[in-house]
């Protein structure tokens, strides 16, 4: 298995990202991607000795001090004050596994040789991936246009020994980890500064992020309500072909085939019914479920749009001879996605408690909160609570953050996406349907019990064998965050092949 990954002009996707980070892969620069970069600081340099007119953000201040000439001896201070002083994150921290996908995509943008950047600058952001150095980065500061400004300045910081880093679990000040390395501080030459200030990779990055952790919770989430389904004496039929081949959406068709597998070989799913139908939110698991699927197909477009991108301004093109200030670091098509995402993920955590409602409602010859002698015992009632909090504070973080803008830099900023808040927001909300499936799990595989000696299917009956390992059957009341917790983390642990979670039903890539 070939342990690095080639930065080059080949673009990046879902499954390229996924295997990058399972494999812990190192980066390289491609030497088309050393000749971008070379090529268009050449043309720069060239054109600041050759060229004394303004131009936006390499010989003049930023924002509404667009009109602000600077002279060429203070071309450094400039790039280095705009790092210093746009490093206003606050906020927590960002999880360290964003911020290495913010490196990533950082140095693919940097790489397509439209930002005027020093080869030494694009290797050093490389070294700090490669050797898992993962500056100090806060969730608030960015508008979501401009760029992420205040992120991407953090991000930026170690690169001139400032700001701090965690390197092996353990906390440095940037100036600390280069001494350790061996390290001189990068000096940033004209629009340096800018190129890394300016860009969408922080909202890109959780964008990224979210994508893997949602496509993973939207499968578990069908082997968890197919569990339900079982347990709760369901009926087969709404999963038929021939519903779904009259309503062929995409993902609806993926999530019925997907159930007819996971059920085959059920006892339960097989024996005779005495009722009809069962409730929408198992009956239309295709429909709820197949929708956010086909969400996520349409971020995911985005986001890969987004990733193989230039995001930074003003952008170079050395073989036009055109320095051309524009607007591609506005986060608006990310802010719509992420937008988009937390809906159709939020649907997934709503769907799923109410199906954990039905499975203690004591229906289907179930005993009321799945537990013997309910009364003394109040069983899987409170879980229920604790999911219905969970999907009604999703619901606040679902509302729409693209809607909103605020005004900035005297005016010349006025119009943002606030894409940052989205993408914030929405990781919040995935890491809470995941909650929230995880006590569907607890609820569904407990209601299996009371259906013994009768069993589901083989492929299901394995997977509950892995889960009872480590949460067995509850007999009489006990301290229940203890398991949530663990089943939180067993699902965080099941290990997807990577073809089940990105491919689609025909064994070929989506894209």
């Amino acid at each position: 298995m070939d342990s690095y990954h080639i930065i080059s002009s080949d673009a990046l996707d879902i499954v390229t990202i996924y295997n990058i980070f399972k494999d812990n892969k190192k980066l390289k620069l491609s030497e088309s991607a050393i000749q971008n970069i070379e090529k268009c600081k050449a043309y720069l340099d060239n054109k600041l000795t050759n060229n004394k007119k303004p131009m936006y953000g390499i010989n003049t201040g930023f924002g509404s001090l667009y009109n602000v000439k600077i002279s060429e001896k203070d071309l450094t201070k400039l790039q280095e004050n705009l790092v210093m002083s746009h490093a206003c994150g606050t906020g927590d921290r960002v999880p360290e596994s964003v911020v290495k996908v913010m490196l990533l995509l950082k140095i693919q943008s940097l790489s397509y040789g439209h930002s005027g950047v020093q080869l030494k600058t694009v290797e050093r952001l490389i070294e700090f991936f490669n050797n898992d150095i993962f500056p100090f980065v806060y969730t608030q500061g960015s508008l979501g246009a401009s760029g992420d400004l205040a992120p991407l300045a953090h991000l930026a910081l170690p690169l001139l020994g400032k700001g701090s880093v965690v390197h092996n679990g353990e906390n440095y000040e940037a100036s600390e980890l280069l001494e350790k390395f061996n390290w001189e501080p990068i000096k940033l030459e004209a629009k340096e500064g800018l190129a890394l200030l300016n860009g969408t990779q922080f909202m890109s990055a959780y964008g990224v992020y979210l994508l893997l952790m949602s496509h993973k919770t939207s499968y578990l989430a069908d082997i968890i309500s197919a569990i339900s389904l079982d347990a709760f004496d369901g009926r087969l039929d709404p999963f038929h072909d021939l519903v779904h081949d009259v309503r062929p959406h995409p993902g609806q068709r993926k999530v019925a085939k997907r159930f007819n597998e996971l059920l085959e070989g059920s006892e339960l799913i097989t024996r005779e019914k005495e009722h009809v139908q069962d409730p929408y939110s198992f009956r239309c698991i295709p429909q709820v479920h197949g929708a956010t699927k086909d969400t996520l197909d349409f971020v995911e477009k985005v986001i890969l749009t987004e990733i193989n991108s230039v995001t930074d301004n003003p952008n170079i093109f050395s073989e036009e001879d055109l320095i051309i200030s524009g607007g591609n670091f506005h986060g608006q098509p990310l802010a719509l996605a992420l937008d988009y995402l937390k809906i159709a993920m939020a649907e997934i955590g709503n769907i799923s408690e109410r199906r954990i409602f039905q499975l203690v409602s004591g229906l289907r010859g179930l005993p009321s909160f799945l537990v013997d002698n309910p009364g003394l015992n109040s069983g899987f009632m409170i879980p229920q609570y604790t999911a219905a909090s969970i999907v009604s504070a999703n619901k606040q973080l679902a509302s729409p953050a693209s809607i909103d803008s605020i005004v900035s830099s005297n005016g010349q900023e006025d119009h943002v996406s606030m894409g940052a808040n989205a993408a914030t927001q929405a990781y919040n909300l995935v890491r809470n349907v995941e909650r929230v499936i995880a006590i569907e799990l607890m609820n569904a595989s407990q209601a299996l019990e009371f259906r013994r000696p009768m069993k589901t299917s083989p492929l299901l009956e394995s997977f509950l064998e892995h889960y009872r390992k480590i949460v067995p059957f509850i007999k009489e009341d006990q301290v229940l965050h203890d398991d949530i917790e663990t089943s939180i983390q067993f699902l965080k642990d099941v290990d997807i092949e990577v073809e089940e979670l990105f491919l689609n039903n025909y064994g070929v890539e989506k894209h």
